[in-house]
Protein backbone atom coordinates (compact mmCIF):
# COMPACT_ATOMS: atom_id res chain seq x y z
CA UNK A 1 0.00 0.00 0.00
CA UNK A 2 1.18 3.37 -1.32
CA UNK A 3 1.34 5.80 1.96
CA UNK A 4 1.90 9.50 1.21
CA UNK A 5 4.12 10.72 4.35
CA UNK A 6 4.30 15.04 4.04
CA UNK A 7 6.75 16.69 6.82
CA UNK A 8 8.85 19.59 6.86
CA UNK A 9 11.96 18.31 6.42
CA UNK A 10 11.00 16.23 3.24
CA UNK A 11 9.22 18.59 1.44
CA UNK A 12 12.16 20.97 1.86
CA UNK A 13 14.12 18.31 0.79
CA UNK A 14 12.27 17.83 -2.18
CA UNK A 15 11.92 21.39 -3.38
CA UNK A 16 15.80 22.26 -2.77
CA UNK A 17 16.46 19.02 -5.28
CA UNK A 18 14.48 20.40 -7.78
CA UNK A 19 15.65 24.49 -7.52
CA UNK A 20 19.11 23.19 -7.73
CA UNK A 21 18.83 20.55 -10.68
CA UNK A 22 17.15 23.76 -12.42
CA UNK A 23 19.90 26.61 -11.32
CA UNK A 24 22.42 24.31 -12.69
CA UNK A 25 20.47 23.63 -15.93
CA UNK A 26 20.17 27.31 -16.33
CA UNK A 27 23.73 28.34 -15.40
CA UNK A 28 25.12 25.92 -17.99
CA UNK A 29 23.03 27.03 -20.83
CA UNK A 30 23.76 30.52 -20.10
CA UNK A 31 26.31 32.53 -22.13
CA UNK A 32 27.14 34.87 -18.84
CA UNK A 33 30.07 33.09 -17.91
CA UNK A 34 32.45 35.75 -18.43
CA UNK A 35 31.30 39.47 -19.61
CA UNK A 36 34.31 40.64 -21.74
CA UNK A 37 35.57 44.51 -21.57
CA UNK A 38 33.54 47.32 -22.99
CA UNK A 39 33.36 47.38 -26.75
CA UNK A 40 32.44 50.71 -28.78
CA UNK A 41 30.23 50.44 -31.48
CA UNK A 42 30.88 53.12 -34.26
CA UNK A 43 27.68 52.57 -35.91
CA UNK A 44 25.75 52.99 -32.63
CA UNK A 45 27.46 56.30 -31.77
CA UNK A 46 24.65 58.52 -34.43
CA UNK A 47 22.38 60.96 -33.48
CA UNK A 48 19.25 59.44 -32.04
CA UNK A 49 21.38 55.77 -30.96
CA UNK A 50 21.84 55.12 -27.69
CA UNK A 51 25.84 54.85 -26.58
CA UNK A 52 27.75 52.36 -28.53
CA UNK A 53 30.12 51.05 -25.29
CA UNK A 54 28.83 47.23 -24.79
CA UNK A 55 29.87 43.87 -23.01
CA UNK A 56 29.80 40.85 -24.83
CA UNK A 57 29.47 38.24 -23.00
CA UNK A 58 30.69 34.32 -23.03
CA UNK A 59 29.60 31.32 -21.78
CA UNK A 60 30.82 27.19 -22.10
CA UNK A 61 29.57 27.06 -25.74
CA UNK A 62 27.66 29.79 -26.41
CA UNK A 63 27.91 33.63 -26.66
CA UNK A 64 26.14 37.50 -26.81
CA UNK A 65 26.98 39.84 -29.09
CA UNK A 66 25.82 43.11 -30.69
CA UNK A 67 24.46 42.94 -33.85
CA UNK A 68 22.40 45.07 -36.04
CA UNK A 69 22.49 48.02 -38.78
CA UNK A 70 22.28 50.39 -35.44
CA UNK A 71 24.17 48.05 -33.20
CA UNK A 72 20.91 47.86 -30.82
CA UNK A 73 20.41 44.18 -31.28
CA UNK A 74 21.66 41.47 -29.56
CA UNK A 75 22.64 38.13 -30.51
CA UNK A 76 22.85 35.17 -29.07
CA UNK A 77 23.55 32.01 -29.76
CA UNK A 78 26.10 29.18 -29.88
CA UNK A 79 29.50 29.52 -30.78
CA UNK A 80 30.80 25.70 -31.09
CA UNK A 81 28.88 24.45 -33.80
CA UNK A 82 30.10 20.77 -32.17
CA UNK A 83 31.59 19.57 -29.02
CA UNK A 84 35.41 19.78 -30.87
CA UNK A 85 34.82 23.75 -31.36
CA UNK A 86 34.57 24.34 -27.84
CA UNK A 87 36.69 27.09 -26.94
CA UNK A 88 39.40 24.84 -24.45
CA UNK A 89 40.29 21.41 -23.79
CA UNK A 90 39.59 22.75 -20.43
CA UNK A 91 36.23 24.02 -20.89
CA UNK A 92 35.18 20.73 -23.02
CA UNK A 93 36.18 18.22 -20.05
CA UNK A 94 34.52 20.87 -17.55
CA UNK A 95 31.31 20.28 -19.67
CA UNK A 96 31.11 16.81 -19.47
CA UNK A 97 31.96 16.73 -15.57
CA UNK A 98 29.10 19.87 -15.10
CA UNK A 99 26.74 17.77 -17.23
CA UNK A 100 27.61 14.39 -15.81
CA UNK A 101 26.36 16.12 -11.80
CA UNK A 102 23.31 17.75 -13.98
CA UNK A 103 22.09 14.41 -15.31
CA UNK A 104 22.45 13.41 -11.86
CA UNK A 105 20.67 16.23 -10.15
CA UNK A 106 17.71 15.90 -12.46
CA UNK A 107 17.53 12.36 -11.93
CA UNK A 108 17.23 12.81 -8.15
CA UNK A 109 14.95 15.94 -8.43
CA UNK A 110 12.81 13.69 -10.33
CA UNK A 111 12.86 10.87 -7.71
CA UNK A 112 12.31 12.91 -5.01
CA UNK A 113 8.63 14.09 -6.09
CA UNK A 114 8.04 9.99 -5.82
CA UNK A 115 9.55 9.74 -2.65
CA UNK A 116 6.27 11.23 -1.17
CA UNK A 117 4.81 7.81 -1.58
CA UNK A 118 7.50 5.58 -1.75
CA UNK A 119 10.22 5.65 0.57
CA UNK A 120 12.33 2.73 0.17
CA UNK A 121 13.99 0.85 -3.35
CA UNK A 122 14.67 -2.41 -2.79
CA UNK A 123 15.03 -2.06 0.87
CA UNK A 124 17.23 0.81 0.72
CA UNK A 125 15.77 4.24 1.93
CA UNK A 126 15.35 6.44 -1.31
CA UNK A 127 16.26 9.33 0.80
CA UNK A 128 20.11 7.78 1.69
CA UNK A 129 20.29 6.55 -2.01
CA UNK A 130 19.99 10.26 -3.61
CA UNK A 131 21.45 12.04 -0.60
CA UNK A 132 24.29 9.89 -1.54
CA UNK A 133 24.05 10.55 -5.35
CA UNK A 134 23.62 14.44 -4.35
CA UNK A 135 27.10 14.01 -2.89
CA UNK A 136 28.60 12.62 -6.04
CA UNK A 137 26.57 15.29 -7.79
CA UNK A 138 28.29 17.76 -6.40
CA UNK A 139 31.88 16.25 -6.46
CA UNK A 140 31.46 16.48 -10.47
CA UNK A 141 30.05 19.65 -10.03
CA UNK A 142 33.19 20.89 -8.21
CA UNK A 143 35.93 19.61 -10.08
CA UNK A 144 33.84 20.95 -13.77
CA UNK A 145 34.21 24.49 -11.88
CA UNK A 146 37.78 23.88 -11.05
CA UNK A 147 38.69 23.33 -14.53
CA UNK A 148 36.26 26.23 -15.95
CA UNK A 149 38.94 29.11 -14.74
CA UNK A 150 42.25 26.63 -16.53
CA UNK A 151 40.56 27.40 -19.66
CA UNK A 152 40.98 31.14 -20.13
CA UNK A 153 44.00 31.61 -21.67
CA UNK A 154 42.49 30.35 -25.14
CA UNK A 155 42.25 31.95 -28.11
CA UNK A 156 38.02 32.56 -27.88
CA UNK A 157 38.87 34.16 -23.97
CA UNK A 158 41.79 36.69 -25.82
CA UNK A 159 39.39 37.79 -28.05
CA UNK A 160 36.79 38.74 -25.36
CA UNK A 161 39.32 39.67 -22.26
CA UNK A 162 42.39 41.35 -24.02
CA UNK A 163 45.67 39.62 -24.94
CA UNK A 164 46.54 39.44 -21.41
CA UNK A 165 44.38 36.39 -20.40
CA UNK A 166 45.77 33.63 -18.59
CA UNK A 167 44.41 30.58 -17.18
CA UNK A 168 43.02 31.66 -13.58
CA UNK A 169 43.08 35.31 -14.72
CA UNK A 170 40.36 36.78 -16.81
CA UNK A 171 42.46 39.78 -17.64
CA UNK A 172 39.91 42.56 -18.70
CA UNK A 173 36.50 40.17 -18.06
CA UNK A 174 34.64 39.75 -14.97
CA UNK A 175 32.84 36.88 -13.87
CA UNK A 176 28.96 36.73 -14.80
CA UNK A 177 25.95 35.77 -12.79
CA UNK A 178 26.06 32.13 -14.50
CA UNK A 179 29.40 31.19 -12.86
CA UNK A 180 27.96 32.12 -9.47
CA UNK A 181 24.57 30.39 -10.13
CA UNK A 182 26.57 27.18 -10.58
CA UNK A 183 28.73 27.48 -7.58
CA UNK A 184 25.49 28.15 -5.73
CA UNK A 185 23.81 24.92 -7.09
CA UNK A 186 27.17 23.06 -6.14
CA UNK A 187 26.81 24.35 -2.61
CA UNK A 188 23.17 23.57 -2.90
CA UNK A 189 23.73 19.94 -3.61
CA UNK A 190 26.11 19.49 -0.58
CA UNK A 191 23.19 20.98 1.55
CA UNK A 192 20.39 18.70 -0.12
CA UNK A 193 23.02 15.70 0.92
CA UNK A 194 22.82 16.75 4.30
CA UNK A 195 19.02 17.46 4.23
CA UNK A 196 17.98 13.99 2.74
CA UNK A 197 19.29 12.42 5.56
CA UNK A 198 17.07 14.77 8.00
CA UNK A 199 14.16 13.37 5.29
CA UNK A 200 14.50 10.14 6.10
CA UNK A 201 14.82 10.38 9.96
CA UNK A 202 11.55 12.72 9.87
CA UNK A 203 9.75 9.93 7.44
CA UNK A 204 10.50 6.67 9.50
CA UNK A 205 10.04 8.91 12.89
CA UNK A 206 8.16 7.35 15.70
CA UNK A 207 5.06 9.46 14.70
CA UNK A 208 4.67 8.55 11.28
CA UNK A 209 4.65 4.77 12.14
CA UNK A 210 1.65 4.82 14.64
CA UNK A 211 -0.46 7.18 11.67
CA UNK A 212 0.48 4.09 9.71
CA UNK A 213 -0.79 1.82 12.13
CA UNK A 214 -3.69 3.41 12.49
CA UNK A 215 -4.81 2.83 8.46
CA UNK A 216 -3.94 6.72 7.46
CA UNK A 217 -2.49 6.50 3.89
CA UNK A 218 -2.30 10.40 3.86
CA UNK A 219 0.09 11.67 6.84
CA UNK A 220 1.12 14.92 7.31
CA UNK A 221 3.41 16.05 9.84
CA UNK A 222 4.57 19.71 10.26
Amino acid sequence: MCHVIVTCRSMLWTLLSIVVAFTELIAFMSPDWLLGFPRSDSSASRPGVHSGEYRPSLGLYSRCLRAGSRGVGVSCGPYAGTFGEVASGFWQAAMLFLAAGMLVLGGVACISIFSLCFQSILKKSIFNICGLLQAIAGLLLMVGLMLYPAGWGSEKVIGYCGPEALPFRPSLCSLGWAFYAAIGGTLGSFLCAVLSAQAEIATSSDKVQEEIEEGKSLICLL
